[in-house]
């Protein structure tokens, strides 16, 4: 049996402990990665426990609260760290969103915006190109060990907001808002040679569309600008990396700014 000085303490590393793990869910349920159905909300849902567990166990930074038995001050400061959580993870969501916008120009210039596929990260009908760049985001997000930093990130979240300490909403609107304006940029760039490419078929077609009007344009123009649309985002796929590492890096420019 443990000591009675022992509770304080013991009640303290629960509270805390509790209050980590709906930060920790808040991301890992909402997160882009692990949002998927693949993966089922009860391993998620464990997996964050038994994270929050680690974390309030082996980083220092991780106060013991006081439990003072005010219920009302402890559903506040949960609710604080699932806000805290959702606010990260809309970080990540962010980073994904460039590979869907890249994705979307793709489908309208080829054409592939007229058939429509599920796509499990989304779980949304969305065209051809838009569902396959969802998915190499997905694949690029633990190849490049992104998900390594995610975790390292949300340990570095603990040191610097505690739980249950209080934190501004504010602080993160405008970090989220500078990343949500870079998200179309990075999107554009991601194919932008793809982009030019088909560009310069659309004006190779509408010259020969202009000197010879009885053929049917239409009917030529979409297995050509597949052909070239799929050649170009192929080779294309060599020059990746730097904006890759650009996206990825986003996320924990966002955080960075969060935390401060």
């Amino acid at each position: 049996m443990a000591p009675p000085e022992l509770y304080p303490a013991l009640q303290g590393w629960l509270a805390s402990t509790c209050l980590l793990s709906l930060r920790v869910a808040g991301l890992l349920l909402a997160a882009a990665p692990l949002s998927s159905v693949a993966v089922p909300p009860t391993v998620r849902l464990l997996f964050g426990i038994a994270f929050a567990v680690v974390l309030a166990s082996a980083l220092p930074g991780v106060p013991s609260l006081p439990f003072e038995g005010s219920l009302g001050k402890l559903l506040f400061a949960g609710l604080c760290e699932v806000a805290l959580g959702a606010t990260l993870a809309l970080g990540v969501n962010l980073a994904f969103a460039a590979f869907s916008i890249g994705g979307r120009l793709l489908d309208v210039q080829t054409g592939f915006g007229i058939g429509q596929v599920f796509d499990p990260v989304s779980r949304q009908q969305v065209p051809v190109i838009t569902s396959a760049f969802n998915q190499l985001a997905m694949v690029l997000f633990f190849v490049t060990d992104a998900h390594h930093n995610v975790l390292r990130g949300l340990a570095l979240s603990v040191e610097a907001i505690p739980p249950g300490s209080p934190w501004l909403l504010q602080q993160a609107a405008l970090p989220l808002m500078h990343q949500a304006s870079s998200m179309f940029s990075l999107g554009f760039a991601m194919v932008a040679p793809v982009v030019f490419c088909l560009f310069l078929v659309e004006v190779g077609l509408g010259v020969l569309a202009r000197n010879l009007p009885q053929m049917n344009t239409f009917i030529l123009a979409i297995p050509v600008k597949v052909v070239v649309g799929v050649a170009a985002l192929s080779v294309s796929f060599m020059a990746l990396t730097g904006v890759v590492e650009r996206v990825n890096g986003s996320i924990f420019k966002t955080w960075e700014a969060v935390f401060r």
